[in-house]
């Protein structure tokens, strides 16, 4: 059984893997029409696999934002199981690229680095992180919809106090996830918000408190002194703490923001990130690259506008959004 008959079979054994499957397969129109469409071109236009089809396929998915440096190495895995299996004609090379796609985005890693780490026994902290206009208080709204559907009791804080407009827009998320918001005045100090945060949850006896914060990469070093002492207060008040710092970034800004994480990675430790506007993009690629550029596993993706479109990253199940019409095409 070849990796696409495997890919396919996996999403049809349970509804909810189907249900994934087709939100990616949704979600994820816009990147699969550029990239399955140009490898098919590229396909139909070399009969064999030889050193000027690898060239062009370098382009396409340079061009899909793998990165540079992601390509290259995919290109030469992909030279090596060419030559290993002794595949000649170019339509057997689909299966490979989508294998290793995959196996670069884990590395050495297992498919456990894709889920959230939350303390089971006591207050789990979530550090929310990232650009003004990535999607950041969104994605906080939609994640503590999510964390409560599993039956967790999720508190917000408000750290996002400079933004106009921030505080009220995480009070309206809040609303709708039917969440508690704890806030201050606009131009408070954040790490006192996140402080009265903590202890709000802790009285509470929540089991998450999602944590906002200010994302103005214009004044770069404040800024990253402001998540730095944000930092040290929830790591003062709970022990291990922030279990996770998630960095939001939007997908349509490409290599851009590959360049946020980097930035962002120097003043909190990213330990994932929540990648929104999925959907919105041609160059779903962008998952790679972060991937294995920073080493920071995607956690969450945005693959549309409703409170429940941001989904747990998959590989497989981005993979198999890249190449539906391909894994069609051989039913």
């Amino acid at each position: 059984m070849g990796f696409m008959d495997k890919l396919k079979n996996r999403f049809k054994q349970d509804e909810n893997a189907e249900e994934v499957s087709t939100k990616y397969k949704e979600g994820m129109k816009k990147s699969r029409q550029t990239f399955s469409g140009k490898i098919n071109d590229l396909i139909a236009r070399y009969r064999k696999v030889d050193e000027d089809f690898f060239e062009e396929l370098e382009e396409v998915l340079i061009s899909a934002d793998v990165g540079v440096t992601t390509v290259m190495d995919l290109v030469e895995e992909l030279k090596m199981e060419v030559k290993r299996q002794n595949i000649k004609d170019t339509k057997d090379i689909k299966e490979v690229i989508s294998e290793k796609l995959v196996e670069i985005y884990y590395g050495d890693d297992d498919e456990k680095i894709e889920g959230l780490k939350l303390d089971e026994e006591d207050l789990s902290v979530i550090l929310v992180v990232g650009v003004n206009g990535a999607g950041k208080t969104t994605s906080i709204g939609k994640l503590a919809n999510q964390l409560k559907s599993q039956g967790k009791k999720v508190v917000l804080a408000a750290g996002d106090t400079f933004r106009a407009g921030a505080i009220e827009q995480l009070e309206v998320w809040g609303e709708r996830a039917g969440v508690d918001v704890i806030k201050q005045g606009a131009g408070s100090d954040p790490a006192a918000v996140i402080f009265d945060g903590i202890k709000s949850a802790k009285a509470k006896n929540a089991d998450v408190l999602i944590c906002d914060t200010a994302g103005r990469l214009q004044n770069k070093i404040n800024l990253m002194n402001e998540l730095s002492k944000v930092k040290r207060v929830i790591e003062r008040e709970v022990p291990n703490a922030p279990h996770e710092v998630l960095l939001v970034l939007d997908a349509t800004t490409g290599q851009n923001a590959l360049n946020q994480a980097k930035t962002f990675s120097e003043a909190t430790n990213v330990s994932g990130i929540v990648l929104t506007k999925l959907d919105g993009t041609a160059k779903g690629g962008i998952v790679l690259a972060i991937r294995k550029e920073l080493n920071i596993p995607v956690k969450y993706v945005g693959l549309g506008e409703k409170i429940d479109d941001l989904q747990e990253f998959n590989a497989h199940a981005f993979v198999y959004g890249l190449f539906a019409d391909m894994l069609e095409e051989t039913e």
